[in-house]
């Protein structure tokens, strides 16, 4: 097995993915099977690595990455709770209901947050229409 770390042109964002060998990962992005799970483009690349260290050396690291991680999540954990109790859900609505906001100038209405591609959220930019992407953590949690 071979771990790459890729790099999703599309929105940058930077994730590891499992193969079972380099040629694996030539074959499945030549028929592009690899896409960005955060915006579902195909345009992925492999991006840098560095080397596997020794766990021993690696641990006081890998705590300090663990703690940050968790103080990340739960601050996006607590954005995504601001959202929802501050603004509708419009779900895969979005783009439409956005452009409806701007060219009704509803400037009183309650924001909204909801599911958008990639391509949807560029041409709401071309129009003038403010949007923000945030990550969004699926509430797993019991």
């Amino acid at each position: 097995m071979i771990r790459y770390r890729l790099l999703c042109k599309g929105c940058e964002t930077i994730f590891d993915s499992w193969f079972s060998s380099s040629s694996e990962y030539e074959k499945l992005k030549k028929k592009n099977f690899l896409s960005c799970h955060i915006c579902e483009s195909l345009n992925v690349e492999k991006t840098l690595m560095s080397p596997n260290i020794s766990r021993s050396i690696t641990n006081n690291r890998n705590d300090a990455k663990s703690e940050q991680y968790d103080q990340i999540k739960k601050k996006l954990l607590d954005y995504q709770m601001f959202i929802k109790k501050n603004f509708e859900f419009v779900g895969e609505n979005f783009a439409y209901e956005a452009r409806s906001i701007n060219y009704k100038n509803k400037k009183s209405s309650k924001g909204i947050y909801g599911k958008a591609t990639m391509e949807d959220l560029k041409e709401l930019r071309e129009e003038g229409i403010d949007t923000k992407i945030i990550p969004w953590i699926k509430d797993n949690t019991n």
